[in-house]
């Protein structure tokens, strides 16, 4: 079983828990782009675009390289694999769960209805 630090699953959690940065995140997934290509949609200051990709590089969700004046960003994938690979280890969980307490109604559906069907039977 993988093991995950703590530190790291909340930094990606928190990164992917703005609309803006999961933006930033699906458009580096196409091809990586400078900061001012990445600020250009959003009406908001390159400061504030500045300080989403901040969040997204201390989570290790994107990596940043300097050409001169132009930085440039591209996606770091591995931080989104470890934390889909956690939220699975937890859906098998629930999912096993969820289904026995399906098969648990059904039975129980079934014996009440048998139960309801011989009441019925008596009184006649």
């Amino acid at each position: 079983m993988v093991e995950y630090r703590a530190e790291d699953l909340d930094r990606t959690f928190t990164a992917l828990s703005d609309q803006t940065r999961r933006d930033i995140l699906n458009r580096l997934a196409r091809s990586a782009s400078s900061v001012t290509e990445l600020a250009e949609p959003y009406e908001m200051s390159l400061n504030a675009v500045s300080k989403h990709l901040k969040v997204l590089e201390q989570a290790g969700l994107v990596s940043r390289t300097v050409e001169g004046r132009v930085h440039r960003l591209e996606l770091n994938a591995a931080p989104l694999r470890d934390a889909e690979e956690w939220v699975a280890r937890y859906r098998s969980f629930w999912e096993a769960r969820l289904d026995a307490l399906e098969h648990f109604l059904i039975a129980k559906k079934r014996k009440e209805r048998r139960h309801a069907g011989n009441r019925h039977k008596s009184k006649s």
